[in-house]
């Protein structure tokens, strides 16, 4: 088993993210989450917009399979985007369809969507559709989709791991595009497994995207990328206003800072609420150098126990199914 592997599978092991709401904010989660509610969110865009840094924002929610918990996420997203308004942030909002209720029912999770949209539309606050996995990726196109025919605030992310995403960076290239390496793990069917590969594709998808998209969110912590992107947009006289370099809110401050300075439009990934442990181990997974970037500001004695617990018990359910 990869380090990725490792990651992904305590990402979606349901019994450590109810552990990790109940404890996580007391272990250190603060570093890596801004904030549990709206209130708390909004000081810490207020912070990141002083130093000219925009943010895009994730209200964080996982394994919503009741439609109770679908309408609770979309009041919450809308009362971000009137907080984004009245308060005139330098942001916009990041979404999963899955939290909407596209595991639930597609009309249903439609329906949802496009209130929200609709709302950020009159404020013209632009709304990004984050992918999941593969079992999820083209009902998500297809929602982006049948909004575009009404709405032009929206956007999507593409993952450059997917075989057929060299189709889909060209079928999008008409929106504003967050181009990631993609942090599920995928079968060999339909995704690349070897990471030179993965990275290969994306920067081929990004050099596409800069050169005949819309808009470009380059979303990395890698400065070998970064660096390669300065050098291609230079050469190719891209102007700054058709791209951004994203991060986590978090992951690589001082990057993000004097990126920030050196004029480039930044934008931090903004994730708030209780729900962080699936979001944390993802990003884990698609970049286990993330692990590095935050431990001096996370992982403390206590946080170092919690990630043990949650080791020794992933790896016991292993030992365990292997007996079966």
């Amino acid at each position: 088993m990869t380090l990725k592997d490792f990651f992904i599978a305590l990402s979606e092991n349901q019994t450590l993210n109810s552990v990790a709401q109940k404890y996580g904010f007391k272990l250190g989660a603060q570093s890596v989450v801004a904030g549990t509610n709206i209130d708390e969110v909004v000081e810490s865009i207020k912070e990141l917009n002083a130093l000219g840094i925009s943010c895009t924002v994730d209200n964080l929610g996982e394994f919503v399979f009741e439609k109770s918990a679908a309408l609770e996420a979309k009041q919450q997203i809308l009362a971000v985007i009137d907080r984004i308004h009245t308060e005139n942030l330098q942001a916009h909002i990041s979404l999963k369809p899955s939290q909407l209720g596209l595991d639930i029912d597609y009309d249903f999770c439609f329906e949802n969507l496009e209130e929200i949209v609709s709302a950020a539309n009159n404020y013209q606050i632009f709304v990004n559709f984050d992918m999941e996995n593969y079992a999820r990726l083209h009902p998500s196109f297809q929602l982006l989709e049948k909004l575009s025919e009404h709405y032009n605030n929206i956007g999507t992310v593409i993952q450059s791991y997917f075989f057929e995403s060299d189709e889909n960076v060209d079928r999008y290239k008409d929106y504003r595009l967050r181009l990631v390496k993609g942090a599920y793990k995928e079968d060999h069917s339909v995704a690349y497994q070897a990471k030179e590969e993965i990275d290969r594709k994306y920067i081929e998808h990004i050099e596409y995207h800069l050169l005949h998209g819309k808009f470009t969110s380059i979303a990395t912590h890698d400065h070998h990328v970064i660096n390669h992107v300065k050098q291609f947009v230079k050469k190719h006289n891209i102007p700054n206003e058709k791209f951004e370099f994203q991060m986590l809110y978090g992951f690589r401050k001082e990057l993000q800072l004097e990126l920030a300075q050196e004029g480039y439009n930044f934008c931090t990934y903004v994730p708030f609420g209780h729900d962080w442990y699936g979001y944390f181990m993802r990003r884990l997974a698609e970049r286990p150098q993330n692990l590095s970037l935050v431990s001096k500001q996370v992982f403390n004695k206590k946080s170092n126990t919690i990630l043990a617990v949650a080791a020794g018990a992933f790896l016991l359910g292993r030992m365990t199914k292997r007996k079966k």
